[in-house]
């Protein structure tokens, strides 16, 4: 039985792992995109007029996303479109943030 099931604190690395992922959403830009992701899939260009970012700024966020294995992209002609990974830990995230703004009312 792992620390996590006898209801104890994790293990440093436990800790360090879901400490990594959070901070891959610790940024509000970068956090709008994810959450945005969650629920369409879009292309740079799209994603910047929805967030009112620049492309390049949001192909920075896109790269820290992707490189935490939180969004995917696929290819559609010249256009690079991109969604919300399906794994359980973006699943996780995304019932996370969105409980947490409605505690919080936003």
């Amino acid at each position: 039985m792992s620390n996590l099931e006898n209801g104890i604190i994790p293990s440093i690395s436990t800790a360090e792992n879901v400490s990594d992922y959070l901070k891959q959403l610790g940024d509000p830009s970068r956090l709008r995109i994810f959450w945005l992701l969650c629920k369409k899939t879009l292309c740079v260009t799209q994603i910047a007029e929805e967030v009112n970012m620049s492309s390049p700024a949001v192909s920075h966020h896109l790269r820290v996303l992707k490189s935490a294995s939180l969004i995917s992209s696929k290819r559609n002609g010249k256009e690079m479109y991109y969604y919300a990974a399906n794994t359980n830990m973006v699943k996780s995230l995304y019932l996370t943030i969105e409980t947490i703004a409605k505690i919080v009312n936003v």
